[in-house]
């Protein structure tokens, strides 16, 4: 069953199949409209399907977790998503039954911390966070004898998707929460903690073997942080650390090239974490909808 909205967004498709312009009454010949493609497409939300939904939401996990998702047993984790139907949401374009193009969810790792999966990802999120001095709050609340309630954010979506699906999304797990609460189910949680990926432009491992010396300036720019997802960084405006950390599987030397977005730059992809105590979440998926809703 869709859940409460839909949404109708333009959407520039290179890949999609010229368009038929006999009958538009422009002679004019532009290059430009031959070159990009416009479609209307319509989002829907959706619960997670069990049925229908495994391979998809899988999918995008591998692309969330880059170059680590080896490290972790992606069946098991998107099982575990699927058990909560009710919690989460996933976007799609093609009705109930299609793949999903983006997901949000949480998992209360104190409820599920015998599960090996979820001791895979404390281990690994305690260890990340041991190495960042901003978040050292964090392997404490991970911490076998913690009494804290932490919720793990997972979301991810195409990378060509338009940022209004993410407040929708942001919106029913917050409502969600709430129902799950009266119900007496384990989501009342005392800090959230949202996994997601940054980015630094690196030079160009090519331009290096071109010799030229006048881009080894561009060089500095790999401290700079850029942020696969616009929402991050209205986030952790209201999160009590927050911090990027580089990936334990490192790509081969051509990663870096295979990735690049500019011209001149290759991109290197690091995990980021944004730790928000409970009370301030709602404030923040507030502010979230404030910065990424259509202007009306």
């Amino acid at each position: 069953m869709a859940k409460r909205k839909q949404v109708k967004d333009e959407e520039a498709l290179e890949d999609a199949p010229p368009r038929n312009t006999e009958n538009d009454g422009d002679d004019s010949g532009s290059s430009d409209d031959e070159d990009t493609d416009m479609l209307d497409v319509e989002f829907e939300w959706f619960d997670p399907q069990p049925e229908v939904d495994f391979h998809g939401l899988k999918t995008l996990l591998r692309q969330l977790f880059d170059v680590d998702n080896q490290l972790f047993d992606l069946s098991a984790l998107t099982d575990l998503i699927l058990s909560q139907p009710l919690l989460g949401s996933t976007v799609k374009v093609d009705g109930n039954e299609s793949d999903p193009y983006a997901f949000l969810t949480v998992l209360n790792l104190h409820e599920h911390r015998d599960k090996q999966v979820i001791k895979d990802l404390m281990d690994y999120l305690s260890q990340k966070a041991s190495s960042h001095s901003s978040m050292s709050q964090l392997p404490g609340l991970l911490s076998l004898s913690s009494k804290a309630q932490v919720g793990l954010i997972l979301t991810e979506r195409f990378v060509n998707m338009p940022t209004e699906v993410v407040p929708p999304m942001y919106n029913m797990l917050l409502e969600e929460i709430k129902w799950a609460i009266e119900e007496k189910e384990p989501y009342s949680f005392s800090h959230y903690l949202i996994l997601s990926k940054t980015y630094a432009e690196v030079a160009s491992k090519l331009d290096q073997e071109e010799s030229r010396p006048k881009k080894k300036n561009k060089a500095a720019k790999d401290s700079n942080t850029f942020y696969f997802h616009p929402e991050d960084e209205v986030l952790q405006k209201h999160a009590s650390s927050c911090g990027s950390f580089e990936y334990t599987k490192q790509g081969d030397e051509g990663a870096a090239d295979s990735k690049r977005t500019f011209q001149e730059l290759g991109i290197r992809p690091r995990g980021h974490l944004i730790l928000i105590e409970g009370p301030k979440f709602e404030s923040a998926v507030k502010a979230v909808g404030e910065y990424l809703s259509p202007q009306s």
